[in-house]
């Protein structure tokens, strides 16, 4: 497998794919990995370091030229490199404007198999930014790169002749987004799942999250699976809203909150956050819809609320529409003993009473992956 990742600065690709590069040699496959950035670096080392995109675009184009000539040369032939992850930028947004990271021709002769846009909290991406460089971007600014970046990514992906095979990829969760993307990268043949679940209106109650918790690891244990928590956003915007109201300037937020991730915590402008409203709402919908649509089934967890109340969203209403919609499989785990309504037994493939019954079920189809694999399941 070929793999091109891709994503805008501020997500720190390199030492999150250098965990994915450790956790394939641990299980007996391989990768090799080339980061463009300290390859451009390494061609120009009269540049300080976080200056690069200062250059002027015609020099940045002929450094990256010179990266992707020897990465081409070092991976040839394919049947002797059999595992390669190459990290790349699809688009940069900095103080040229917006411009491209790539050459066609380039790709063209990589024979790429696979592209995985990254995302990440984009406070976190807006954090690790001006760490690392001198530049003044808005959250706005960071969140629409962001857009272009898959936009951009995914027509790369299509005219590579890899439309089927565009994944977006939230870092969220590190060690089982690592895995996830070690999956994707050495055994693409293995079922890709969407959990669907309840977040919101549940953050509130801990037996709620305990249970969703639950319900997510199992299925990250035995699938590919690209989890809609691992970026969470609203949460961040329902804060800033609160922040608002009374009257603070500055937000301090520890990403990932949802599920009970640790993290540093990182302050944001209240009025920033915003800003930035109508883009979150609006890339929710298209990102999980997106994840559906690269995933093979989906696996929704409808809890049962205090008073007997099933935990069932909008959301998960709309994303267990949007998969029946689309030809997926469709899986519903109804805990409730209040029975489920004709639009949920009509249009879901098979219903559970609980987890376990579901994993059986998963177990017994083949839908797990065989003895032997990387992962050992």
């Amino acid at each position: 497998m070929r793999a091109v990742i891709t994503g805008q600065i501020g997500i720190d690709k390199k030492p999150y794919l250098e965990a994915v590069q450790s956790v394939c040699a641990e299980r007996g496959r391989p990768i090799e990995s080339f980061h463009v950035g300290d390859m451009m670096y390494r061609e120009a080392p009269d540049i300080r370091d976080g200056r690069i995109l200062d250059l002027p675009l015609s020099r940045l184009a002929t450094l990256r030229r010179a990266a992707f000539k020897d990465i081409i040369s070092q991976t040839s032939p394919a049947s002797e490199h059999p595992d390669v992850v190459v990290n790349t930028h699809a688009t940069f947004r900095w103080r040229h404007g917006l411009f491209s990271a790539f050459d066609f021709d380039q790709m063209e002769m990589l024979k790429p198999d696979m592209f995985i846009c990254l995302l990440d909290n984009i406070e976190m991406v807006h954090h690790r930014l001006h760490q690392g460089h001198e530049i003044d971007a808005t959250l706005k600014d960071c969140i629409v790169w962001r857009e272009e970046e898959i936009i951009v990514t995914e027509l790369l992906a299509a005219a590579m002749g890899c439309r089927d095979r565009f994944y977006i990829l939230s870092r969220g969760r590190e060690q089982d987004t690592v895995n996830t993307c070690a999956r994707l990268i050495t055994r693409p043949e293995m079922r890709k799942v969407y959990p669907s679940f309840p977040m919101s209106h549940v953050v509130d109650m801990p037996d709620v999250l305990e249970e969703i918790g639950r319900f997510r690891a199992a299925l990250a244990e035995h699938f590919i699976t690209f989890d809609p928590a691992d970026v969470d956003e609203k949460l961040l915007l329902d804060r800033a809203i609160e922040a608002a109201k009374d009257g603070k300037d500055w937000l301090d937020v520890t990403p990932h909150a949802f599920g009970g991730r640790e993290g540093t915590d990182v302050k944001v402008r209240v009025r920033e956050v915003l800003d930035i409203a109508g883009d979150v709402d609006g890339q929710i919908y298209m990102r999980d819809f997106k994840l559906i649509d690269q995933s093979d089934m989906i696996v929704s967890l409808v809890p049962e609320l205090p008073g007997g109340i099933p935990g069932l969203s909008s959301g998960v209403e709309r994303e267990l529409q949007h998969a029946w919609e689309h030809t997926k499989e469709v899986y519903v785990v109804w805990k409730p003993a209040k029975a489920p309504s004709p639009f949920i037994t009509e249009t879901a493939t098979k219903i559970f009473p609980d987890v376990d019954a579901a994993l059986e079920y998963f177990e017994s189809a083949g839908m797990f992956a065989q003895p032997g694999s990387l992962f050992g399941h």
